[in-house]
């Protein structure tokens, strides 16, 4: 597995930061302008970034659970079968459907329902109809679509999110690399759950080319907690006591969070923590 770089961790994470706001300008941080779609979940809120540019492999941006009834849905966790032609085992119901929902069409301008990409620009494609009743896209649908189009652009995606974003892009990263071999260049999460059972672990194919961030004792890194029945998936990068590790246990994690709580009075009063504040005296 190769390392996760110091700046992209920074990027990564800043753009799982700043999906959070309505308003976000993509172009600050390196992609081009018109290079950016937008996926709203049913409520016509964004759920999913698109960006890239002509130089840059495109990043996908998750977001977290960012409402009363994403929570709700958070906490139905009972298994649910991905469908049988990706052969990838059960994941967590409250994710799968946040992935599945019909997208309702928000008045953002970078929105993708019924979009497709075309040279630098996407261009308006039918909409499909029932009786004359509008059907929608569910989410994945619009994002596979987009991630097609990049493909045959020459780029690889890279999926980001943070919290029940990055299970959602696990699971979405699944499904797409099975469909299309190779388009999934890597996944960076923050504060992550666990996105599926056994099952989806044993099958998952991107284990070497996922990265699951965890910051100390993160509780929601812990949900849903049931031992032994959820289960997380690729390299576990843990960031406790001002260094870095890598695929700690859980028990492991706590007791090791747990000493150095117990041990902070003491730890205060060594030198190497007066010489970190340093750059205090450059301030005041």
């Amino acid at each position: 597995m190769k390392r996760l770089k110091r700046y992209q961790y920074e990027h990564y994470a800043i753009l799982c930061r700043e999906s959070y706001p309505k308003a976000f300008d993509h172009t600050a941080y390196g992609f081009d302008s018109e290079c950016r779609r937008d996926i709203t979940d049913r409520f016509g809120k964004t759920i999913i970034r698109i960006l890239w540019s002509e130089r840059k492999d495109a990043v996908v941006v998750f977001k977290g659970s960012h409402s009363v009834g994403d929570w709700l849905t958070n906490l139905v966790c009972v298994p649910k079968s991905l469908p049988t032609k990706f052969n990838a085992g059960n994941v967590h119901w409250g994710f799968y459907f946040q992935l599945t929902q019909t997208s309702r069409k928000s008045k953002n301008p970078y929105h993708a329902k019924y979009q497709r990409l075309s040279d630098n620009h996407l261009t308006e494609v039918s909409q499909s109809h029932d009786g004359g009743h509008h059907q929608g896209n569910s989410v994945l649908e619009q994002l596979t679509a987009c991630a097609e189009e990049l493909s045959a652009r020459g780029k690889r995606l890279i999926f980001t999110g943070h919290s029940s974003g990055g299970c959602m892009a696990v699971i979405a990263a699944e499904i797409i690399e099975q469909e299309h071999p190779g388009i999934i260049k890597r996944i960076v999460t923050f504060g992550q759950p666990a996105p599926g059972f056994w099952s989806f672990k044993k099958r998952y194919r991107l284990h070497e080319r996922t990265y699951r961030i965890c910051c100390d004792v993160d509780i929601v890194t812990f949900l849903p907690g049931f031992p032994f029945i959820f289960w997380h998936v690729g390299k576990m990068i843990w960031l406790h006591d001002n260094r870095i590790y890598q695929d700690i246990p859980s028990p492991v994690r706590i007791c090791r969070v747990l000493v150095s709580w117990l041990m902070r009075p003491i730890a205060y009063h060594f030198m190497d923590k007066y010489i970190r504040r340093k750059d205090y005296f450059d301030q005041h």
